[in-house]
């Protein structure tokens, strides 16, 4: 039975003459060194990427180049209430995943392509993968920069500060790492004809009083490639970064066209890792600790509520009212009943709430939140 099905035909890459190369492998292989997926499926994507950083021989280089469906990528050490707009996501029907890398968080649509570069740890360099990516972009024709996080960025829109004439620049690709025993990878996006508007209301957060020990995102202003070159295309930027890979590393093998069968999401690892993203204690019970402070006015008094989790749970949850102190006992048994809960996953048989309409008020309010 093959495990990842290879494409069993030479298929042409749009940008020209090139052909990306049929693999003739009929077991999952990680001895290639250029790989494209056709599969859209993050979850697919996501389990084939950590997978070749596993199985790849830790000498050599190794390029993956993948799209996804519409959804929102967290990275391994986020918090998904800080960094995605829960309710907006819910309405598009757009899923957020958090990935095994660190960094921040991120969009992906069919107007993104994703790259990822894998090297020895010895000879990761994050400047020097961010310049292989950054000559893959200038070779489309778009004048863009490497800037001291090795995110590549876009000039041009002048503004005047202070009497002062400056160049604001936007970021056209994100990176993230990951580093493990005798491999690296540095991977990211590329935005060539995202849907930006959905990319602003899926990660447009506003909580500043929730406190979080994990890593927040640098909030920055975005572009498409398509706004500097409007020819820019995925396949364009395929073969781009796989030629600046080939002349970087002197590689000259073709590249190999995964594709996502039913027999690939049967075989152990795969069924496994796609599987393990979605599940509560990947996606929440990975979740940094945090506290979070919400205050309301209820038509009988202000309320004030201090909630800390780790790992998904509520470690406690203090509920105070200066002017509804006759509630006062209420109150406290509503967050000593909340401790240990799911954080926002709260079994609500288990807060008593019967005939205490306060008292369901306020959990109403705090279940509100905690789902934002």
């Amino acid at each position: 039975m093959s495990c990842f099905r290879y494409a069993s035909r030479w298929e042409t890459c749009l940008t020209g003459s090139r052909r990306l190369s049929a693999c003739s492998a009929h077991t999952l292989s990680a001895e290639r060194s250029i790989y494209v997926s056709k599969s859209t499926n993050p979850y697919f994507n996501l389990t084939f990427e950590d997978w070749l950083f596993r199985n790849k021989a830790p000498k050599d280089p190794l390029l993956l180049i993948y799209r996804d469906d519409p959804c929102v990528v967290i990275g391994r050490n986020q918090n998904p209430w800080k960094e995605v707009n829960l309710r907006a996501v819910e309405s598009a029907g757009i899923p957020w995943i958090r990935r095994r890398s660190g960094g921040g968080t991120v969009y992906h649509d069919l107007g993104n392509t994703n790259f990822s570069i894998h090297l020895p740890r010895s000879a990761f360099d994050r400047n020097e993968t961010g310049q292989v990516v950054l000559n893959a972009v200038r070779s489309l024709g778009v004048d863009a920069v490497l800037n001291d996080r090795n995110d590549i960025c876009v000039g041009g829109d002048k503004i005047l500060l202070s009497d002062i004439l400056r160049l604001t620049f936007r970021y056209v690709s994100g990176s993230a790492y990951k580093i493990i025993s005798n491999r690296a990878y540095h991977h990211g996006t590329m935005l060539i004809s995202t849907r930006l508007s959905t990319l602003g209301d899926v990660l447009r957060v506003n909580k500043p009083t929730l406190e979080t020990k994990g890593v927040a995102s640098v909030r920055s202003p975005v572009r498409n490639l398509q706004q500097y070159n409007s020819e820019v295309t995925h396949e364009g930027f395929v073969q781009a970064i796989i030629d600046a890979f080939r002349e970087h590393y002197s590689i000259q093998e073709e590249a190999c066209v995964i594709e996502e069968t039913e027999e690939a999401k049967a075989i152990s690892y795969t069924r496994d890792g796609m599987a393990e993203l979605p599940r509560w204690d990947w996606a929440f019970g990975q979740t940094p600790e945090f506290t979070y402070t919400i205050q309301m006015d209820f038509s009988w008094g202000a309320v004030t509520a201090k909630l800390r989790s780790k790992h998904g749970v509520i470690l406690d949850c203090a509920i105070d009212s200066s002017n509804a102190t006759s509630i006062e006992s209420e109150l406290k048994d509503l967050g000593t009943r909340l401790q240990g809960q799911k954080y926002a996953f709260v079994d609500e048989s288990v807060l008593g709430l019967e005939g205490n309409e306060k008292k369901t008020e306020i959990w109403g309010w705090l279940r509100a939140e905690m789902s934002r």
